[in-house]
């Protein structure tokens, strides 16, 4: 399994909204300068997060994008999965995949069943709430 950059990209984005408690629209314009990501690219990602409903659009002016709801009802395995359209290690136990012919005689199935279950629960056990603690950790450090 290997994450693309869009996936990467978007839950950037993601925490960006988290950390924006203010409950208001935020410009694409300024979230591409704060993550340094392309306008155009990034239109592409938040569209995605739209049509999935983990973000609420606004046009014209003080318009922007928002989370739907508080930054603890989103996992990273939500966001990624939205984005990547599977988190599966091999084909065969994609969603939607068609059965195996050799899955009865397989002795490898186990093993990527088993590496699907930790990738799920632990990516379904992280918060972009959880995320925004990681960043406030240490913060307060001083010399």
């Amino acid at each position: 399994m290997l994450i693309s950059t869009k996936g990467r990209y978007a839950l950037r984005v993601m925490i960006d909204l988290a950390g924006r408690r203010s409950g208001e629209y935020i410009p694409l314009k300024e979230i591409a300068q704060r993550q340094e990501i392309s306008e155009k690219y990034l239109e592409a990602i938040i569209k995605i997060l739209v049509k999935g409903r983990l973000l609420s659009g606004l046009r014209g002016k003080g318009g922007g994008y928002k989370l739907t709801n508080s930054p603890e009802q989103y996992t990273v395995g939500a966001i990624l999965r939205l984005t990547e359209e599977s988190l599966a290690p091999v084909a065969c136990l994609e969603q939607g995949a068609a059965p195996c012919p050799r899955a009865a005689a397989c002795r490898t199935l186990p093993v990527w069943q088993g590496l699907d279950r930790v990738i799920s629960e632990y990516l379904d056990n992280i918060t972009l709430s959880d995320l925004l603690r990681q960043d406030d950790a240490g913060s307060d450090y001083m010399i």
